[in-house]
């Protein structure tokens, strides 16, 4: 299928939308019509005070047409004249394709990655009824994900608003796992590959740690959270996992209020040895994440534990005293079913998890789901999948708290943080709506630097791969001096 951009800039919107009713079919973006191919052609022309749009298709045998002329008088929310034509050629190419096809994606034409940022932001200057209003009429999201925007950014608000403007987050990055899943992408390494490098990698980390603290220290910087991700940080051995988390401990000030997560994913990495060190770290909040609980889902995404194996290690997980559990699913697995993921579900509620966190299958290109052309669930299952999820974690008294969209998920659909009150991930909600700055430490790890009198970001990339991270770590740690002039410029003149 060819999509052609005439006489725009508004490529990467109209091919967004454009997946999300042909997530299959390969678009290669032109400014040229071919006759002989699928084709669907936007255009723009510019008039006195305005422009003239144009989306028309010749697709699955059928063609069709929509135009219109839009006045720049006609933008609201003090959006930009190339915001009001963007969203308008979106509108029209949305009718098409929605006519044509017969399905209407829930969330209309925003493709964007944080709604409840969106919705929050609106809110905050135009007023909720405004932004829900805008949500539903120009962005032509379904009322139900609309309300799902706007209960998240509530929830949200309060806990933003505990940030500083010398508040950080950490995140450790732990790029190993068991075994690799079939739709991960991520900077993970089985540890069948990766054995010989984690006496290393773990060194390495520690000094980066003790670096990243001490530059911290002298621009006064805040703790307010720490993240030990992956991968799977239980990947490690119970001493592996001891080193780090002793070195977070001795670098930085962990007071009772610092919140602490870390994720011990996968339930074949865990052992009560391994819990005892993560409750001497002072940990506050792990993460089990059992993604199904269907044996024969399992094998299929290439997940070398059981649902029984699940069940043990929450069960070992309660008796070492944990009281803020996160467990993960994902809709649209393949070979799960709506009823399949019903049972995962009440499976899942039956441990009484302090938070659940639906995801939406995405289709990542560099995982074997994608490479290998495994078949997945439909963009109808998944649909019905969250639904049903939204519609029993809210009647057992979770609320959302936080939500994001990755590219290529089905549908265009979302992933949804669910907790009980009193029990909303921090790191979750500070690292997803930007509230601070965010300093990562290890192998494809990102610092964020945010400033508090800008929504600008400033990101500063660590080595993608562990052998990368090892070969080039003076390289990397001389990168993170500009934490410090970062802040110098930040509050120079601020008298803070």
């Amino acid at each position: 299928m060819n999509l052609v951009i005439d006489n725009h800039t508004f490529q990467y919107e109209t091919e967004k939308l454009l997946r999300v009713f042909f997530p299959s079919t390969k678009i290669a973006v032109t400014d040229r019509r071919n006759d002989e191919a699928d084709c669907v052609v936007t255009s723009l022309r510019p008039l006195p005070g305005g422009a003239s749009l144009r989306v028309s298709y010749a697709l699955l045998g059928k063609t069709a047409e929509k135009a219109q002329d839009v006045s720049a008088a006609e933008c609201v929310f003090g959006e930009r004249e190339a915001d009001l034509y963007e969203r308008r050629m979106v509108q029209l190419l949305y009718d098409l394709l929605r006519a044509l096809t017969g399905y209407t994606p829930p969330w209309g034409i925003l493709t964007g990655v944080r709604p409840a940022k969106l919705m929050l932001t609106l809110s905050n200057r135009f007023g909720e009824e405004a932004a829900t209003g805008y949500f539903r009429t120009e962005l032509r999201v379904s009322a139900e994900k609309t309300a799902l925007a706007l209960s998240v950014a509530k929830t949200e608000t309060p806990i933003t608003l505990e940030s500083g403007p010398r508040s950080f987050s950490l995140y450790v990055s732990i790029p190993f796992c068991p075994s690799r899943c079939s739709y991960c992408s991520f900077v993970s390494h089985s540890n069948e590959q990766a054995k010989k490098l984690m006496p290393r990698y773990i060194d390495l980390l520690c000094r980066e740690l003790e670096a990243t603290a001490a530059l911290a220290k002298q621009r006064d910087l805040h703790l307010e959270t720490v993240y030990i991700g992956g991968g799977t940080p239980t990947a490690l051995s119970a001493e592996g996992l001891r080193t780090v988390t002793d070195a977070i401990r001795a670098n930085f000030e962990l007071t009772p209020q610092t919140e602490f997560t870390i994720e011990a994913g996968r339930p074949d990495s865990v052992s009560d040895e391994k819990f005892d060190v993560i409750t001497a770290a002072g940990a506050t909040r792990i993460s089990i994440n059992p993604q199904t609980f269907s044996d024969d889902v399992l094998r299929t995404i290439g997940r070398r534990h059981t649902s029984a194996q699940t069940e043990e290690a929450l069960r070992m997980a309660r008796r070492h005293g944990f009281c803020n559990i996160n467990m993960d699913l994902i809709a649209g697995l393949p070979t799960d079913t709506p009823a399949s993921f019903r049972q995962t579900l009440e499976k899942t509620l039956s441990f009484s998890p302090e938070n659940v966190t639906v995801h939406t299958l995405a289709h990542k290109r560099a995982s074997t789901l994608v490479t290998r052309q495994l078949e997945t669930g439909s963009v109808e299952a998944a649909e019905e999948m969250l639904s049903y999820a939204m519609r029993r974690l809210t009647e057992e008294g979770y609320r959302p708290y936080y939500m994001y969209r990755q590219s290529n998920c089905l549908g265009n659909l979302e992933n949804v943080g669910w907790a009980k009150p009193g029990y909303a991930c921090r790191y979750n909600i500070f690292m997803m709506e930007e509230t601070h700055t965010v300093l990562a430490v290890g192998a494809g790890a990102v610092t964020k630097l945010r400033s508090p009198f800008s929504v600008d970001l400033e990101r500063i990339f660590n080595h993608k791969y562990p052998y990368e991270y090892i070969d080039r770590f003076d390289e990397l740690i001389e990168r993170k001096g500009r934490i410090l002039t970062f802040y110098d410029e930040v509050f120079a003149g601020e008298g803070a």
